[in-house]
């Protein structure tokens, strides 16, 4: 008996009326992870299921404590949280101290971080010391350098409830190349068929991005990694990642079918395989081995030979050398067929 999925889930905007959220409110408590969606359908579109709901709305503090989990604060509110002035809290989320959770452009095209009102008041509460006085030194010695931390924090974050939204082992490593500008993606991952595959893989862009073309590629350069040394990490993470998603399967080429799996080879149709039974013997060409003559076995069509793939940079070649754990492939197997990733 098929289950009625209509009466089993409900979408996400039904969702967010039921938990007494608004759009954004219930949209943060799904990357957050305090609401479990689940993909269902065609196009694996998220919804909610029925036992969510009556879990979340259970508790005891619901509606007031799911709603204050979720509530973001800028700049402003934070300082007031925290019985500070905006200039010292400002300094303190530079350097580190408290992470942003989502940010907006305003009308001169600033960037408005926000800031989660929970986290801010446990900053409080462990750091008092950073809360009057003079800050530390070598803080002050960050802020004299211009060391702007909020970008950064806000990536970190990103990656994290990416990483979590999903098991696939390709869709982890579309989601660490999404923090990486296209050329330094391309050194990683020489093989185009693989990058394809990570493109087609990567996460959208976070909700409330601007449509105009100067807002948006400010809010793009956000999303990317800019320090040397946070592009070295991520650049380390997705080599990494790849050896892992090969393992499991390969990236899919042209010619190939998903019936047994992303990357599974196309299985040719009966009438090609009677067909190639009905020529002659002498008509297939062979190739002097060992003395004697074998037919020789083309190159199966769609996937590239080793000749026709690019070669990869010299760089690239010293970089995977020095940084890369290589893991041992064994014989291919079957693998079931999987369902493309749905990022909440």
């Amino acid at each position: 008996m098929a289950v009625d999925e209509g009466a089993r889930t409900v979408t996400p905007g039904r969702a967010a009326q039921e938990l007494e959220l608004r759009r954004d409110e219930f949209r943060l408590a799904v990357q957050l992870g305090l609401v479990r969606t689940a993909p269902t359908g065609e196009g694996e579109r998220r919804r909610v299921e029925r036992r969510e709901l009556d879990r979340l709305r259970a508790a005891p503090d619901f509606p007031a404590g799911l709603r204050e989990r979720v509530r973001a604060v800028g700049t402003g509110e934070a300082a007031a949280l925290l019985g500070i002035t905006a200039d010292r809290f400002t300094r303190l989320a530079r350097t580190g101290h408290v992470s942003p959770v989502r940010f907006s452009l305003n009308r001169y095209r600033m960037v408005v971080w926000m800031y989660l009102a929970q986290e801010v008041v446990e900053f409080g509460l462990t750091r008092p010391d950073l809360l009057t006085g003079r800050l530390p030194p070598h803080l002050r010695e960050l802020l004299a350098a211009h060391e702007d931390r909020r970008a950064r924090n806000w990536r970190a974050r990103r990656l994290a409830l990416l990483l979590r939204a999903t098991e696939d082992p390709w869709a982890r490593a579309a989601a660490i190349a999404s923090l990486l500008d296209p050329v330094q993606v391309a050194e990683v991952v020489d093989d185009p068929y693989e990058r394809t595959h990570l493109d087609r893989l990567r996460p959208p862009p976070p909700p409330g991005m601007p449509v105009s073309p100067v807002a948006r590629e400010i809010a793009e350069r956000l999303m990317r990694a800019n320090d040397p040394d946070e592009i070295l990490w991520h650049r380390l993470s997705l080599a990494l990642a790849l050896d892992e998603a090969r393992a499991e399967r390969q990236a899919p080429h042209p010619g190939e079918t998903r019936a047994g799996g992303v990357g599974a080879p196309a299985v040719a149709p009966a009438s090609t395989v009677a067909l190639a039974g009905l020529v002659r013997a002498e008509a297939v060409p062979t190739v002097p081995v060992g003395g004697e003559r074998v037919p020789a076995v083309p190159a199966p069509a769609g996937r590239p030979t080793a000749g026709d793939r690019p070669v990869g940079r010299p760089g690239r070649a010293r970089f995977l050398e020095r940084f890369r754990r290589r893991r041992e492939v064994g014989a291919a197997r079957f693998r079931r067929r999987r369902r493309p990733v749905a990022w909440p």
